[in-house]
């Protein structure tokens, strides 16, 4: 710094004239001692004063560095310096590890119903389930109206003890599936023994029966089948050629007091039992060839006891 150097150089000066002046007074005091002795010596009073400090003389070389310094304390921080300008958009970096799969999330809210979509292609028929549990029986009903007088009941005396006939027909095309075929038209119902609302024929006489069946079908084929007691003991097949057909069927059973005996179709959408009033007919028939003998003892005596009674 300029100030540091000409403190410097005056202080220089200052040595440099003291040295002067020692000097002098050195060399006036030997001449002195010198002149004492046999001379006499004069001292101007100039003589015993410094002279003014003479021109700057050239800078002397630069002295040896000194030894370094004790490291001084740790200064305050300085103040946050401006931030600098953003530097320009790196390159994409290589695409890292996958990380590990975090927790599943809550689940959202449920969403709007989706639209309803088109009614699929009807598939095929499954089998049958089990019967359900029975329900618990409802609250009996109230009496209904007095029905017509129904036709004379069988008798089981004398000689009418062994007689049981019917013949029926149909009145309606293609019944239901495996259920009783309801024959409502009525031939021949000898004793009352069949029931047309059910479609059943009851035994009322145990004996000896032949039954038989002709049914005429149309545009479908026909697989209907005679059942004793919920037991299909013969089935009929007939397929649909494209015109009317007839299926028929007979046999022998040994019947008991309360057997039933009816018709069914036995196979899905194998109905095809036609009636046509102008046309054709489908009939079912049935009657007992002979009565039990333990059967007819029985009601021999019943009659002999009843005519025994009478006066």
């Amino acid at each position: 710094m300029p100030t540091g150097r000409n403190f410097s150089d005056v202080t220089i000066m200052l040595q440099i004239c003291l040295m002067f002046c020692f000097l002098s007074i050195t060399s006036s005091q030997s001449r002195y001692s010198s002149l004492k002795k046999g001379h006499n010596i004069t001292l101007h009073s100039s003589q015993l004063v410094c002279s003014l400090p003479g021109p700057q003389g050239p800078a002397g070389n630069p002295g040896i560095p000194g030894s370094p310094g004790p490291v001084g304390p740790m200064g305050a921080p300085g103040k946050d310096g401006p931030d600098g300008q953003d530097g320009e958009k790196g390159k994409k970096g290589d695409r890292g590890e996958p990380g590990r799969t975090g927790n599943p999330g809550k689940p959202g809210t449920k969403g709007r119903e989706g639209v309803i979509g088109k009614a699929g292609r009807r598939g095929l028929k499954g089998p049958r389930g089990t019967p359900g549990v029975a329900g618990k029986g409802g609250k009996k009903g109230e009496a209904g109206d007095t029905g017509d007088e129904g036709p004379p009941g069988g008798c089981n005396c004398g000689n009418n003890a062994g007689r049981s006939a019917f013949s029926v027909a149909m009145t309606k095309s293609y019944p239901k599936e495996r259920l009783p075929i309801r024959f409502s038209r009525i031939l021949l119902n000898e004793g009352n023994h069949y029931n047309a609302s059910s479609g059943k024929y009851v035994c009322a006489i145990p004996g000896v029966y032949y039954f038989a069946y002709d049914i005429t079908l149309a545009n479908k084929h026909l697989a209907i089948g005679l059942v004793h007691n919920g037991q299909y003991k013969i089935k009929t097949f007939d397929a649909n050629t494209g015109n009317h057909d007839v299926a028929s069927g007979s046999t022998v059973l040994r019947l008991q007091r309360s057997d039933q005996v009816w018709l069914q179709i036995f196979y899905s959408e194998q109905n095809g039992l036609f009636f046509d009033p102008f046309w054709t007919d489908s009939t079912f028939t049935g009657f007992l060839i002979y009565a039990d003998q333990d059967h007819l003892n029985e009601a021999d005596r019943k009659a002999n006891a009843e005519a025994t009674i009478l006066p």
